[in-house]
C-alpha cells in the first residue's frame, strides 16, 4: 500500500476539520514570539498539543483528534518553529524554556488542570512538563515515545536504524567524511551552524530526509525534498537539542523522575515497527508508570498519520472528553 493510501484511511479515522475560535502571537521573553491557537469548544475540557521534532510545528490535522464539542484544544508552535518568530532560531531555545512557555501559556488562558497530547518529542516535552508541574497534568496521552537517552540517539544517528535502511543510511552519512562518523549529530552540527546558507539547507535537508523516510511503516524509499524554510528549522532545531542531549542535567532523565508522576493517568500508543523510537522505550517507561496503560498497535511505524495510531488516539481522546477514562487508561471505572 502507498502512503497516499495509507493517509487516506488515517484521516477517515479523525473528526472533522475545524477553525481555531482564538489566534495569537504571544511573547515569552528571551527574543522569542509564540504562535498559539485555540479551537473546539471554550468550555470543555481542556488539552495543549505538543509538537514533534524539535522544530516540526503544528498542523490543522492535529485538531482533529479532538471532539469539538467536547474538547478546548490549545495548540502552539514550539520556540523557532512554525509561526513562531524568530525562525529557526535557537537562541534561549532549551527544553526548560519550552516548560516555561507551556506554563505561561497556562497561566494566560486560565487553564487550572489540562490533559498533554503529544508524539515523539512531544511525549519527550509532555513527561518533562508533567514532571516538573505533576500539580498541573490533568492525563497524558502519548505516541510515539522519546526518552532522550544516549541509546536513542545512538539508534538512530549511529547505525542501528540504517541496518534496516543501508541505502538510505549511506546517502545520510555520506554527507560527512569518514573520520567524523563516530559523532554524525556533532557532524551534522557544525554544518547546519556553519554560516554559509547552501551548506547549512543541503544538510538540512539531508537530515529532515533521513527521519521523515522512516517515520512510515508504508514508505519503502526517500521521501523528496521539503520545503527549505522547513527544513532548515527542523534540521537546525532538532541537531541543536540532541547535540545538548535535551539540556537534562543529571538526575533529570525521564526515567529517574518517574516517581513524580507515578499515579497521574497515561496512555501510551506506539507502533510495533516504529523505526525512529523503538518500542523498547515505551515498555521501559510504562514499567515505571503504574497508571499508564500501553498499547502497542500491530502494523504501524512512528507517524501519527499511521491508520492504527490515529484509530486508537482518536478512541482515546472521544472516550475521554465524554470522562470515560476507566477503560483507556486501564483503570476500575
Amino acid at each position: 500500500m502507498d502512503k497516499v493510501s495509507g493517509h487516506r484511511r488515517a484521516i477517515a479515522h479523525l473528526h472533522p476539520p475545524v477553525e481555531p475560535f482564538d489566534q495569537r502571537m504571544v511573547d515569552v521573553g528571551d527574543g522569542h514570539r509564540i504562535y498559539v491557537e485555540q479551537c473546539g469548544n471554550p468550555d470543555g475540557k481542556p488539552v495543549v498539543v505538543l509538537h514533534g521534532g524539535p522544530g516540526g510545528g503544528c498542523s490543522p490535522a492535529m485538531r482533529r483528534y479532538f471532539d469539538a464539542s467536547q474538547w478546548r484544544v490549545i495548540l502552539f508552535d514550539q520556540r523557532g518553529c512554525g509561526r513562531s518568530r524568530p525562525h529557526a532560531s535557537v537562541e534561549a531555545n532549551t527544553t526548560w524554556h519550552l516548560v516555561a512557555d507551556m506554563e505561561h501559556i497556562r497561566e494566560m488562558l486560565g487553564i487550572g488542570k489540562w490533559v498533554l497530547f503529544g508524539g515523539s518529542w512531544g511525549a519527550t516535552l509532555a513527561l518533562i512538563y508533567a514532571q516538573t508541574h505533576p500539580e498541573r497534568a490533568a492525563a497524558l496521552i502519548l505516541r510515539g515515545v522519546f526518552l532522550m537517552t544516549e541509546p536513542e540517539l545512538q539508534w538512530f544517528y549511529g547505525g542501528g536504524a540504517g541496518q534496516f535502511w543501508p541505502e538510505l543510511w549511506a546517502r545520510f552519512a555520506g554527507l560527512i567524511p569518514e573520520d567524523e562518523h563516530d559523532d554524525l549529530i556533532a557532524a551534522y552540527h557544525r554544518r547546519l551552524f556553519s554560516g554559509d546558507g547552501g551548506c547549512e539547507l543541503r544538510h538540512a535537508r539531508a537530515w529532515a530526509g533521513w527521519e521523515n523516510a522512516l517515520a512510515s511503516i508504508d514508505n519503502d524509499g526517500p521521501m523528496g525534498e521539503g520545503p527549505a524554510e522547513y527544513a532548515r528549522a527542523f534540521a537546525r532545531l532538532e541537531n541543536h537539542y540532541f547535540h545538548n542531549r535535551g539540556f537534562l542535567a543529571p538526575g533529570q532523565g525521564i526515567l529517574e523522575r518517574m516517581d513524580r508522576i507515578a499515579q497521574i493517568p497515561g496512555l501510551i500508543v506506539q507502533g510495533r515497527y516504529d523505526m525512529i523510537c523503538p518500542p523498547a522505550g515505551a515498555h521501559r517507561l510504562a514499567a515505571l508508570w503504574p497508571a499508564v496503560t500501553l498499547r502497542m498497535i500491530p502494523r504501524a511505524g512512528h507517524a501519527l498519520s499511521e491508520p492504527g495510531i490515529s484509530a486508537e488516539l482518536v478512541r482515546a481522546t472521544d472516550a475521554l472528553g465524554r470522562g470515560n477514562d476507566g477503560p483507556i487508561f486501564g483503570r476500575a471505572t
